[in-house]
């Protein structure tokens, strides 16, 4: 085996001040005649040389591509990369790795930009995710920005406009309010500028291209400023653990059309999770009486804060099996639905609802049953005729677009099928 001689150090920087490396460094780019640096870093490198050493060196301004490639191959003595941060944290590294053996590669990492970052911010970054979209498409991003994580660092590109991809992605995905919007620019450099946006607005046009965004959840309380119809899903509080606890805009505004809310009467939310459709059935008829059940721990709490939130009141919220709300339960009439909701439980429970509370119901009440398991369709739709309803199913299939860096791609939802029995 061929014995390698030539080492290539790849230092990672987080300031173009030469007395901020280690002395081991200092000392060693003193004495390394081949130099390779970032374009935007290339000058100042050059000035440390000029400043620092009196040894004649050969610079190479890298693109990170197979140009750097084939100069660092070309070399016979040891070479110095820089580097950003951390060269194997979304860095050069793994491209190095991938074309030269571990025994000619060594690193020095310094702290990273997003450590920098949340360090001046002064937000513990533990929780956070870390996204690179520099000379990535923005699948990550996308697929990040869906879980509603406390904190997101984008490592940006300013060659593909990452802040306008950003921007877009939160306003498509209605979570503009849902993140306060930190800018970092030349972080830990002199020239550092930390602003937060306003992501309503137009981006400023004074933008360095070293830049790195951090998300953090706001604070703030969802604005009282809601649509009569269509509430965005980012108005209610639900565990974010437990996404199946919110039902979906797109399906919730078809649900409340199939509902034909009357002007009075008593509605049951059965399995309502954080209690959107049935609340958002309150905002839009005031005079109903709502029922909410559920027997997931902690759901009561939930509905009660998205109930201050859209500025409505439950008649009565159980936390508590359906099973036990109907066995348990003496019921007067005025409590027997007009309007039932049935999600959130398994086809047994639901069969079981039908069956128990079908007779109470008058002509032109309503049962409407979100399904995602098809399975199930059949012997549900039987069920409700066989109990005097007239059935529908629809099949709720949409598509958001979203902003990549080539234009926009359309992301498809769930498919839920919305069953509807009037009687």
């Amino acid at each position: 085996m061929t014995e390698i001689k030539r080492i290539i150090h790849v230092i990672g920087i987080n300031s173009f001040e030469f007395k901020d490396l280690p002395l081991k460094l200092q000392n060693l780019f003193i004495e390394t005649v081949n130099i390779a640096a970032p374009n935007s870093y290339f000058e100042k490198i050059k000035l440390w040389s000029k400043n620092n050493s009196e040894q004649k060196k050969s610079f190479f301004a890298s693109k990170s591509n197979n140009e750097l490639i084939n100069w660092l191959r070309f070399q016979k003595t040891d070479v110095i990369l820089i580097s950003r941060g951390d060269p194997l944290w979304f860095g050069i590294g793994r491209i190095l790795l991938e074309n030269f053996s571990k025994d000619e590669l060594r690193f020095y990492p310094s702290i990273t930009c997003i450590q920098l970052a949340f360090s001046k911010l002064k937000i513990p970054w533990q929780d956070t995710i870390n996204v690179s979209i520099h000379g990535r498409d923005s699948t990550k991003l996308i697929e990040a920005l869906k879980t509603k994580p406390s904190n997101l660092a984008v490592i940006t590109d300013s060659n593909k406009k990452s802040l306008e991809i950003i921007q877009n992605n939160l306003s498509e995905l209605n979570l503009i309010d849902f993140y306060d919007f930190w800018l970092c620019e030349e972080i830990g450099f002199d020239t550092e500028n930390i602003r937060k946006l306003n992501l309503k607005k137009s981006l400023p046009t004074n933008i360095s291209s070293l830049n790195i965004a951090v998300l953090t959840k706001t604070k703030k309380k969802p604005t009282n400023n809601l649509p009569l119809f269509g509430i965005s899903d980012i108005v209610f509080k639900t565990f974010e653990d437990r996404p199946n606890l919110l039902t979906k805009r797109e399906v919730r505004v078809q649900i409340l059309a199939d509902l034909e809310l009357p002007n009075n009467g008593v509605i049951w939310d059965v399995g309502a999770g954080c209690g959107s459709i049935g609340l958002e059935a309150l905002k839009l008829r005031p005079n109903l009486d709502l029922f909410c059940i559920d027997k997931r721990i902690g759901s009561k709490a939930l509905i009660l804060e998205n109930s201050k939130r859209l500025g409505v009141k439950p008649k009565f919220i159980f936390e508590e099996d359906i099973n036990n709300t109907l066995n348990t339960r003496n019921f007067s009439s005025f409590e027997k639905p007009n309007r039932l909701v049935i999600g959130g439980c398994n086809k047994k429970t639901k069969l079981q609802i039908i069956h128990k509370l079908s007779d109470y119901m008058s002509i032109g009440d309503i049962i409407i049953i979100p399904i995602i398991d098809i399975q199930t369709i059949e012997v549900l739709k039987g069920t409700l005729e066989d109990n005097n309803f007239k059935t529908s199913l629809n099949l709720i299939q949409t598509y958001k677009s979203l902003t990549i860096a080539e234009g926009i791609r359309l992301e498809p939802n769930n498919p839920v099928f919305v069953l509807k029995g009037k009687k």
